[in-house]
């Protein structure tokens, strides 16, 4: 005799929920708790401190002060503007077969980015004391007449950039494809066609992002210039010091400046290397919006973004 077997399905018993406990993360207090006493240690030693912080903002709208300002957009966006072109012909020559020109080029970079640009200002400034007249044959004057405070500044800084922006587009330019090239010259370009019309829009890229934190350094390289006596924003806050005697208050204050000005063009950087990644990223980084957002959704917890909700 057979037994029977019941093949009835046994009922369905779902899985238990699991339940996602996030890792602690202790070290992340304590360091959260350590940099908090730092910063109360330095905001009472600050306001223990003989600094008249009433009269900062008083001074932030000085007409001094704002003189100053201008100078140093002025000065640090014609020495950019000097250096990029600069730069882009000492590129073009250290990229040149010619040995006399990539030699040439090469000893003008190794030069200026081997000396400080306090020196090559205070050269500049005191060129008269080896050519002390400047004779052009069609222009003749005293070298002291000449070189002015603001010519000065404008070729020691321009000058020094023209060597650090020479090595970004020098390895911009590189970066294009070879082949670029090569379908350039099969299509009856001439080199300098290809290198305006195929090699240097392709080659932005890499170039925008390293020239504009040049640029923002060249806001703060160029408070140098207070050395030849050009009106920048250093040197204006030390004429008002100078008489005032609010010397760390002036420099609060030009800091102050300094950071609005490399915090404005920090952001024009930011859209300007998005503009040019849109060829080559399919997915744009998040705007400084869009990482606040974020942040302020993760703010207070330390868990991991993974796990965080």
């Amino acid at each position: 005799m057979t037994d029977t077997v019941d093949k009835t399905p046994a009922p369905s018993v779902p899985p238990e929920q699991i339940k996602a406990i996030p890792v602690r993360h202790y070290g992340r207090w304590v360091a959260g708790a350590a940099v908090i006493a730092v910063l109360v240690l330095i905001g009472i030693a600050f306001s223990n401190a003989n600094i008249n912080y009433g009269i900062i903002p008083d001074y932030l709208t000085d007409g001094t002060i704002l003189s100053g300002v201008w100078h140093t957009l002025y000065i640090s966006v014609l020495a950019m503007v000097l250096g990029l072109v600069l730069g882009i012909v000492l590129a073009v020559m250290r990229m040149s077969s010619n040995p006399v020109t990539s030699t040439v080029g090469w000893l003008y970079v190794w030069f200026f980015r081997g000396t400080p640009v306090l020196v090559q200002l205070l050269l500049w400034y005191n060129l008269s004391l080896v050519f002390p007249i400047l004779n052009l044959g069609f222009y003749k004057d005293e070298m002291n007449q000449v070189m002015t405070p603001f010519l000065a500044a404008l070729l020691g800084l321009g000058l020094n950039e023209a060597a650090y922006m020479s090595e970004i587009v020098r390895a911009g330019i590189q970066s294009v494809d070879e082949g670029q090239t090569e379908a350039s010259h099969a299509l009856g370009m001439t080199g300098g066609q290809t290198l305006r019309r195929v090699v240097l829009p392709q080659a932005m890229r890499v170039i925008v992002p390293p020239t504009g934190n040049e640029f923002i350094n060249m806001l703060k390289t160029s408070s140098l210039a207070y050395a030849v006596q050009f009106n920048e924003l250093i040197k204006r806050a030390q004429d008002i010091s100078s008489t005032s005697l609010a010397v760390v208050e002036m420099f609060f204050v030009a800091s102050i400046w300094y950071l609005i000005l490399t915090s404005v063009f920090s952001v024009g950087q930011y859209y300007l290397e998005r503009r040019y990644a849109r060829g080559s990223t399919r997915n744009l980084p998040p705007t400084p919006f869009q990482r606040l957002r974020k942040n302020l959704r993760l703010f207070g917890s330390f868990r991991r973004p993974e796990v965080a909700r």
